[in-house]
């Protein structure tokens, strides 16, 4: 008998040991509705990929504001590389004289690499030169997108 208290004070300790780890740690507030705990940034870098392949000005300006809330967001200052590229309609954003270019400076300047699918540009016969100068270019988005998951970017598409 005494053995069997032995054994279950030990089950029970166990138990009360591992439930931090069984997914029913979080505490929960007087209602007994569980309080949220934001992310944290764990890592010495973060990588994120953005894609605009559309040139409507609502998904643009709305993608592009989204890269700037992730460049200001304080979990991830100075930890976060980021890449916008683009391809198809979003070619639109990159050409000269677009409502884009402040914008685009702007992110340019806090590190952002934006690049152009060159299939775009031939499939549409536009030449670089028609684009703003601080453009990078690769072969094909889709392309730069399937990589870059493979190499455990983030991938968003607004």
């Amino acid at each position: 008998m005494k053995s069997i208290i032995v054994i279950t004070t030990f089950l029970i300790a166990i138990g009360i040991l591992l439930i931090p780890y069984s997914g029913f740690s979080q505490i929960e507030n007087q209602r007994g509705i569980a309080e949220f705990t934001p992310a944290t940034a764990k890592l010495d870098n973060y990588k994120a990929l953005y894609i605009i392949n559309s040139s409507d000005e609502r998904r643009v300006k709305g993608a592009l504001k989204n890269i700037g809330n992730a460049l200001n967001d304080p979990r991830l200052k100075g930890k976060l590389q980021i890449e916008l590229v683009v391809f198809g309609d979003g070619v639109e954003i990159f050409k000269r004289g677009s409502l884009y270019e402040e914008t685009l400076s702007d992110l340019k300047s806090k590190g952002v690499a934006l690049v152009q699918c060159e299939n775009t540009l031939k499939e549409r016969k536009i030449d670089k030169s028609e684009l703003y100068p601080f453009i990078s270019y690769v072969p094909t988005g889709n392309g730069e997108i399937i990589l870059r998951h493979y190499e455990g970017w983030a991938i968003i598409h607004p």
